[in-house]
């Protein structure tokens, strides 16, 4: 964490965190990760935290005990009803902003650091390609700016999107008018992390905390007989080689410009050697699940 003077502050974001083996991982690992980057504010996407589908309060709890500081949300977030009172009492808990008026809980947030003059914006919008047809990402982004601009220029978005296009799209629409875009949803992360001309820092997507001996989190299982049979599944959380995704960003919170992005896998990924593997093929299926 830097000193409360120093207006380049460092914003840690979690990449949607999967089920009960992604909140355990970060209950285990996320406090010493903090202890490394030192981070100023802590964001997780949280929507699949409940048996990869929604969210509950004990789960949002155990995030913030974790060492996180504010929950962004997506598709899932109305999933569990039990959450819908919640979310209207809790400020640090959002979810897309660009749903229609009347749901619960808010888009965006502005939050303040203890003994710090300096306040980050964090917006949540949800994008419209090949997902629910909500209101327009644009447009309420347009909207909203206007208002969290009257307190503070950092301003952090969670695009929580299918599409690479829409996510772009987006990037470029309000470079040099936020902090920062980091897509959500895809659970895949892309290596594209960069800072646009006008000073916005943008990924397509930041990935995923869970189980990546899977399907985006799910049961391989499951998910290649939803494909190979073409008839719905009942999806499970996977459980094996939990990671965590996330991007490091540094903004400059009196101008709002990004000066660092820096996307994170922990432990990473091994991709320069490979093991050799004695086992037949059909033994290997077995142990995997996927026969």
């Amino acid at each position: 964490m830097s000193s409360a003077s120093d207006p380049n502050k460092t914003i840690f974001f979690i990449a949607d965190v999967i089920g009960e083996p992604g909140v355990t991982f970060l209950e285990t690992f996320l406090k010493p990760l903090i202890g490394k980057y030192k981070p100023d504010w802590v964001i997780a996407n949280a929507e699949n935290t409940h048996e990869g589908r929604g969210l509950n309060h004990e789960i949002v709890q155990r995030m913030y005990d974790a060492g996180v500081h504010i929950l962004t949300g997506g598709n899932h977030s109305f999933d569990k009803w039990k959450i819908f009172g919640y979310m209207n009492e809790d400020p640090n808990l959002l979810r897309p902003a660009n749903y229609p008026d009347g749901n619960p809980g808010k888009g965006y947030g502005i939050y303040s650091l203890r003994g710090c003059p300096y306040k980050l914006g964090v917006l949540n919008l949800q994008g419209r390609t090949f997902m629910p047809d909500i209101d327009d990402p644009f447009s309420k982004a347009d909207a909203l700016l206007a208002e969290i601009k009257k307190e503070t220029p950092a301003i952090f978005v969670d695009f929580h999107a299918e599409a690479t296009a829409e996510k772009m799209a987006m990037g470029w629409y309000l470079d040099g008018r936020v902090s920062a875009v980091i897509g959500t949803h895809t659970h895949t992360p892309t290596a594209d992390a960069r800072i646009l001309p006008a000073g916005t820092g943008y990924l397509t997507d930041a990935g995923m905390t869970g189980p990546f001996q899977s399907v985006i989190g799910m049961n391989r299982k499951t998910a290649i007989r939803r494909f190979t049979h073409g008839a719905p599944q009942r999806f499970t959380v996977a459980t094996k080689d939990v990671r965590l995704c996330g991007v490091l960003t540094k903004i400059n919170m009196i101008t709002g410009v990004c000066t660092s992005i820096q996307p994170i896998i922990y432990p990473e990924f091994v991709t320069s050697t490979r093991t050799t593997d004695t086992r037949t093929t059909d033994t290997r299926n077995k142990e995997n699940g996927t026969e």
